[in-house]
């Protein structure tokens, strides 16, 4: 069968390769003149937008999810958007917890204007240290001591008075009466002018003792009326001294709080809790007494003693923003319950847990209270309790401090605080997997999360988002303090940020990969002393990202190299074409060509894809399988049946494939067997194919085309080699320096294609050919080559068929 004459279609021009930026059309001569601009809201329309309406609308309904893939600075985003407007709003109030001193196991939350915690704290602990030192001085001043002396006076003179009244009734009846330090009073007969000791008592004559027993049991119920005035005297001077004390420190505190009250009573909550204080104190005033040192010694270290009666006059200052410029941005990247919900710890005292309101501390969510609190749903998810405690605070409007118990385990005694007012937005980060799946397995999630902030991962790329992007360069240039960037390595990130999309006509968004590229390119400016970064800098940081990365593709190209794999790039064969498919290692792409072999023969097992007869192929790629019967159905099944049996493999795969992109290397194969027409395995075929016949666009071409590339230059260049790609995937080529001047000396070639036909044609020399009005191809075409063969398949296969 001869092939045609026609000439082949011509390859893409290198022009056509990759985009390239001119360095003469960058306006700056480095990135030292890149002037500090933001311009994310040019690139991310929908995502600042729903950012915006965050700001704007109250309440906590409306909170913001930032959808977008890691590596496209999602977080960076949110904080550069946030922390302008944030700045531009009032810092929130301070936040602070007291003691309850009418239940001690509820502390008091108080807010007050931004600075005043601080200070109120600071005043307080001024104000009660100066109490403490003034009471007790108070009590040794001469004023105190001439009312305590009166006092004392008065009741030890009812005292002796009484005692007079006692033993004048005693002496009346014979009788000594005596009142020991103890309080214990003692009856003693006097007989003969002798005062009866009890020894002699015993000595006296049995009715003499009785009678004076029983005078003198009636003589001690006479004065015990007389004693229990003396008791109640002791009792009403104790009292005295009582109220003489708390009286002095009344006025102690008088003097000494009276600036703290006037200073801070227009705080809403606080008169009331310095009524309390103040009481606390007076009822107390014993605690400020001098403790007597000697005693010291025998109590254990650690027991509870009037030292730690005055925590209870403390402040926790739980949320200060005296320092704040306009609200907070807080990011919490490890949100545990403890950190975002805040905690109630526990001190150790002789091996026993304790806790009380000064060590209560604050999360994240009180941090960001009245500003914003960007958490990445990942980090939040791992803490169910987290995740939880957050949703019930954006319900309630407050956030409860408890302690996180477990069910099994005993509850301890703790403290119960009062509920801090939330008003806040949490921006949460995540990808759209996240979001789709809180979206339908959690309904509170659409309640409070009514804004998604969509993050676009390219932009067109345009004359004005070109000078956008150099603004982002200049950027990251000053945050991470790399080297100036000459004009053509400024031009260089911009094409490689085409390169990352894989578009001619696009940007990437995914800045963090463009600045792990600045940092690189600088680092080794530096090493070899330059000043400055220019696009050999650059290239040489980009090609070494890949190299670090490449074992893999390198250890499969040496395979290449000794023949391992078998993968011809020159000569002819039947049912034999290259197909190029794209393996990732971690963050790793690239290209590998790969053998596509097709056996034809007589039968009725049809066309077995052997990846899925091994169980190694995907959906899509049966899919891929599929649509190749329904093309060959349509092209050669209208005047007779499809018999015959074959096969179609991936040779020396021995991994799962997926995706279609090959089909049309196997419709290739599949059509070389059919019409016994070879095909030239100078070239590698990426496309999939549809039920028409057309050549659909796919994915990794850039990629695909360089592994094919590499393996032809290892081998040496003919100038017969390239890729046949389809036409709609010219946009997306950015392919490699060295691929682009092999196309320009001539040395490989990459054709794009809109049909099958047109793929044929390149790979075999010979045209399809159309049907004509009587249902026939061409004689000399490939496809009447085909409808051929499979007219004799039919006929073979059918007994009988031909004889008379």
């Amino acid at each position: 069968m001869k092939k045609t004459t026609t000439s082949m279609p011509k390859g893409l021009k290198p022009s056509k390769l990759r985009a390239a930026l001119d360095p003469a059309k960058v306006p700056f001569a480095d990135s030292t003149e890149i002037p500090d601009r933001n311009v994310y809201p040019k690139f991310q329309p929908r995502a600042i937008q729903a950012l915006s309406l965050a700001l704007e609308i109250k309440g906590n309904e409306h909170n913001v999810y930032v959808s977008g893939e890691p590596n496209m600075g999602r977080t960076y985003f949110a904080k550069s958007f946030l922390e302008p407007a944030a700045a531009r709003r009032d810092a929130p109030c301070d936040w602070v917890f007291l003691y309850n001193f009418e239940d001690h196991d509820r502390p008091i939350s108080l807010s007050m204007p931004a600075g005043m915690g601080r200070k109120f704290k600071l005043a307080q602990h001024k104000a009660m240290t100066h109490i403490r030192q003034e009471i007790p001085a108070r009590f040794e001043k001469d004023a105190f001591q001439k009312k305590h002396e009166r006092l004392v006076k008065k009741h030890n003179s009812k005292r002796e008075e009484l005692f007079s009244r006692m033993d004048a009734t005693a002496e009346k009846e014979n009788f000594s009466l005596s009142l020991d330090d103890d309080g214990v009073l003692t009856l003693s007969p006097i007989v003969d002018g002798e005062i009866v000791s009890d020894k002699d008592f015993d000595k006296i004559k049995p009715a003499q003792r009785k009678k004076l027993k029983a005078k003198g049991e009636e003589l001690l119920a006479g004065v015990s009326s007389i004693l229990r005035q003396i008791n109640q005297n002791e009792m009403d001077m104790r009292e005295s001294e009582n109220v003489l004390h708390q009286e002095t420190a009344k006025a102690v505190m008088a003097d000494c709080f009276a600036v703290v009250r006037d200073k801070f009573k227009a705080i809403k909550g606080l008169s009331e809790y310095f009524d309390d204080l103040t009481t606390e104190v007076v009822e107390n005033v014993d605690q400020f007494m001098p403790k007597d040192t000697s005693l010291a010694g025998l109590m254990p270290e650690g027991m509870p003693g009037g030292e730690d009666f005055f925590t209870r006059f403390e402040v926790n200052l739980f949320v200060d923003n005296g320092k704040a410029k306009g609200a907070p941005v807080i990011v919490e990247d490890h949100p545990t319950a403890f950190n975002l919900l805040g905690s109630i710890e526990r001190e150790a005292e002789m091996g026993a847990l304790y806790t009380d309101f000064t060590l209560i501390k604050a999360g994240a969510i009180h941090m960001a209270n009245g500003g914003f609190l960007i958490l990445n749903i990942e980090d939040l998810l791992s803490n169910p309790n987290s995740w939880e405690g957050l949703l019930r605070a954006l319900r309630s409007g407050q956030s409860r401090i408890e302690d996180p118990v477990d069910p099994e385990q005993v509850r301890a005694r703790t403290i119960q605080p009062d509920p801090i007012d939330l008003e806040l937005k949490v921006v949460l980060i995540g990808s759209d997997e996240h979001y789709e799946i809180l979206l339908h397995n959690d309904d509170r999630f659409e309640k409070y999360f009514k804004l998604k902030a969509h993050l676009q991962y390219a932009a067109t790329r345009t004359a004005a988002n070109i000078r956008n992007y150099m603004y982002v360069i200049g950027e990251i240039a000053r945050e991470c303090d790399t080297l100036p960037f000459t004009r053509e390595a400024i031009a260089g990130l911009v094409d490689f940020a085409s390169r990352l999309v894989e578009d001619q006509k696009r940007l990437s968004l995914y800045a963090p990969l463009v600045r792990e590229r600045m940092i690189e390119a600088s680092a080794m400016a530096r090493m070899v002393g330059k000043t400055k970064v220019g696009i050999d800098e650059l290239n040489e940081a980009v090609a070494a990202k890949d190299y670090r990365v490449n074992l893999y593709e390198e250890e499969f190209m040496t395979d290449y190299d000794r023949q391992v794999i078998k993968v011809s790039t020159s000569g002819e064969a039947e049912g034999r074409a290259n197909g190029l498919s794209v393996t990732q290692f971690g963050d790793y792409e690239f290209g590998l060509p790969h053998q596509i072999s097709c056996t034809v023969g007589v039968g009725h097992g049809g066309i077995l894809d052997l990846e899925r007869e091994a169980q190694l192929g995907g959906p899509i790629h049966t899919k891929g399988m599929m649509i190749i019967k329904s093309y060959l159905v349509r092209l050669f099944a209208q005047d007779k049946p499809i018999v015959l049996t074959g096969s179609l493999c991936f040779e020396q795969s021995y991994a799962g494939i997926e995706g279609d992109s090959a089909s049309g290397a196997e419709l290739a194969s599949l059509l070389s067997a059919l019409s016994g027409v070879p095909i030239n395995l100078s070239y590698a075929f990426t496309g999939a194919v549809s039920q028409s016949g057309a050549v659909m666009a796919v994915g990794g071409v850039n990629r695909k085309i360089e592994g094919f590339f590499e393996v032809c230059r290892r081998r040496k260049l003919t100038g017969k080699q390239g890729v046949i790609l389809p036409a709609d995937n010219v946009v997306n080529l950015m392919l490699k320096d060295e691929v682009v001047q092999a196309v320009e000396d001539g040395l490989f070639h990459i054709f794009p294609v809109k049909t099958i036909e047109e793929a044929m044609f390149i790979l075999t020399g010979m045209r399809c050919g159309s049907r004509s009005k009587s249902g026939k191809y061409p004689t000399g075409t490939l496809y009447h080559a085909v409808d051929s063969r499979l007219a004799e398949l039919a006929k073979i296969a059918v007994p009988g068929d031909g004889k008379k």
